[in-house]
């Protein structure tokens, strides 16, 4: 069995989607659906508290809430932010979006990165 050390906390499943079809290492992904309940977020913080967290959100309003919700339960986090033009996680180019996720150490798919990287 691998062992997976890294979380990365998305909003959608169609963001979960994405993010999983670049990341070529082990990863969990968590989907809040966009919100996320406290005594959700309480089990969360007790299931993240040994690995390496990241929170990948949409840049929006309802993004930036949940993204200071995480601020301040799991302090430990790494926050990769989406430039604000592509507004959605799941909307932001397949390359951009692997860059994004390579910046933080995240093993990605190459073919992601290529010059002429898939949309």
């Amino acid at each position: 069995m691998i062992m997976v050390e890294k979380t990365i906390i998305v909003e959608g499943s169609s963001d979960r989607k994405r993010v999983a079809e670049i990341v070529r290492e082990p990863v969990d992904i968590i989907c809040t659906n966009g919100t996320i309940g406290v005594s959700r977020l309480d089990e969360l913080v007790d299931e993240l508290f040994e690995r390496d967290v990241y929170i990948l959100v949409d840049a929006d309003a309802s993004g930036e809430k949940l993204r200071r919700q995480f601020k301040r339960e799991l302090p430990q986090a790494r926050h990769l932010y989406i430039d604000r033009r592509y507004k959605e996680v799941a909307a932001a180019p397949h390359r951009y979006l692997a860059s994004v996720l390579m910046s933080a150490d995240i093993d990605v798919h190459g073919e992601f990165l290529q010059k002429e990287g898939t949309q």
